[in-house]
């Protein structure tokens, strides 16, 4: 597996630190809020990161955090004037049933901040012995940024251009504009807890070093997140973690890009604003999921409503192709008859590609496209006559059904039964234009009965009549069925 790598600007062989053993550590959410989009894309990112590596036959140790006391949390404890736990109770709750719904695996570590705040003193006492911090008479602890040799070695940026933007805050005691606060002397009303300097409570960055440090050995094998925490979020980590250990922090930082909507930067303020309620209140999980999947996780992402109705629909064809397999194998009496060798081959090619698009940076839409293959390549023995019916055209879609489920394991989708699903996504397609399904059913049975009674000009009639209410018929030997064109 190669994998891109922030810190040496760069793709590089993957090779975990204790042979098999991989330690991921991936920044979560800070509790305050419902998830929007952006979440979304950074839990489905590291979710099939985490699967591919188990798939690949890793010992996987996943820790992601969770932020349960800053500043955001406070202000919206103080807004709704409920305590801050509360509040990150509450959020974290919110989180799993958006997560669950996205078919997210659960880590299997998910410390939370306020359960490590004994680790955080320690690791603050730590580099303030080994002169990298200070204390203030306010009760504030600074990382001294000067004494750390390689600050910016991550995100690329140096001291001398950090220097002309940086300010002290009025009422703020740095020795240096560019120091950061590992510890935050108390303030009426917020939550705080002992410590040598006074009662307080820690700086954001502070708790990630602490918890990498407690639940992996160190250097992490890969630290992973969005692509706005690489400064100063993840800057400041390896800044306090290897000024305190001195060792490497993590041997490989993965993030993940921005998501746009329509081509602008996600924002409140500009009203482009979706949280994953918001989108899966008009789709599917799995067609959100899905459409993740379908950009390279390092590019923006650019969201739109119609993007995701393509994304449906590739969705709805991997689906329909699977359930077509399905209906092939359940038949019987196949026949001993030639079957052409460049069929096994073409999918002998196209289960290694899909495994080279995996194994090059996680590359999701590449392996998209070798699935399409796949159903295609299916699709095209489905419609031949004699291969449908051959052994060799029973094995290839029994096979194609066994890569289709080794895949979905990897992706996180497609992994339902395909006539559920589909059935699913038809109602809730239906939903979305306005279409009653009672009402469909009740001019499918007035139809039925017109057919029954020959009188055709009615049935004609009542088809015509569901064209226009969007509903394509679809005659079987088992009756009529409808869609939502």
């Amino acid at each position: 597996m190669r994998i891109y790598n922030t810190l040496k600007r760069r793709k590089e062989e993957f090779t975990p630190a204790n042979n098999n053993d991989v330690n991921m550590y991936v920044c979560g959410i800070t509790a305050y809020d419902f998830c929007h989009i952006g979440h979304a894309r950074s839990s489905v990112v590291f979710d099939v990161l985490y699967r591919y590596l188990k798939h690949e036959g890793y010992n996987v140790n996943f820790i992601r955090n969770f932020t349960d006391i800053d500043d955001k949390i406070i202000n919206r404890a103080n807004e709704v004037g409920k305590e801050a736990g509360e509040i990150a109770e509450r959020f974290i709750n919110e989180f799993y049933v958006d997560m669950d719904r996205l078919n997210i695996l659960r880590p299997t570590v998910e410390p939370k901040c306020t359960e490590h705040i004994p680790e955080m003193i320690a690791l603050t006492q730590r580099l303030i012995d080994k002169g990298h911090a200070y204390a203030t008479e306010s009760g504030d602890v600074y990382f001294k940024v000067r004494s750390f040799d390689g600050y910016g070695k991550l995100s690329g940026r140096n001291i001398d251009e950090l220097e002309s933007g940086a300010r002290i805050a009025p009422g703020e005691q740095k020795e240096d504009p560019l120091d950061f606060a590992l510890w935050k002397g108390a303030k009426p009303g917020e939550p705080s807890w002992e410590s040598p300097w006074g009662r307080g409570r820690p700086g954001w960055h502070l708790e990630c070093s602490a918890m990498s440090e407690k639940y992996s050995p160190l250097p992490l094998d890969i630290h992973g997140g969005g692509q706005d925490l690489s400064f100063p979020h993840h800057e400041n980590e390896v800044a306090q973690s290897e000024a305190a250990t001195g060792k490497p922090f993590a041997n490989y930082w993965v993030h993940n890009g921005f998501v746009q909507i329509n081509s602008e930067k996600m924002s409140k303020s500009l009203g482009n604003f979706f949280t994953i309620r918001d989108i899966l209140a008009k789709f599917l999980p799995e067609t959100l999921r899905y459409f993740l999947l379908t950009m390279h996780y390092r590019s923006p992402l650019d969201f739109s409503f119609d993007a995701l109705e393509e994304a449906e629909k590739g969705l709805k064809r991997i689906y329909s192709a699977l359930r077509q397999i399905d209906v092939e194998l359940a038949k019987e009496n196949w026949k001993k008859s030639p079957f052409p060798e460049e069929l096994t081959k073409e999918l002998d090619d196209l289960e290694k590609s899909f495994t080279e698009a995996m194994a090059d940076d996680l590359n999701t839409a590449g392996a998209l496209g070798h699935v399409f293959s796949a159903i295609r390549l299916a699709g095209r023995v489905a419609e031949d006559k004699n291969l449908r019916k051959s052994e060799g055209g029973r094995d290839l879609f029994a096979r194609i059904k066994r890569d289709m489920a080794d895949w979905a394991e990897v992706l996180g989708i497609f992994e339902r039964d395909p006539a559920e699903f589909l059935l699913e996504l038809r109602d809730n397609r239906a939903a979305r234009a306005g279409i009653e399904p009672a009402k469909v059913q009740e001019l499918l049975d007035a139809r039925a009965q017109a057919r029954k009674d020959k009188d055709f000009a009615k049935s004609d009639a009542i088809r015509d009549e569901l064209a226009a209410m969007q509903v394509e018929v679809n005659d079987t030997p088992q009756g009529a069925t409808w869609d939502v064109i």
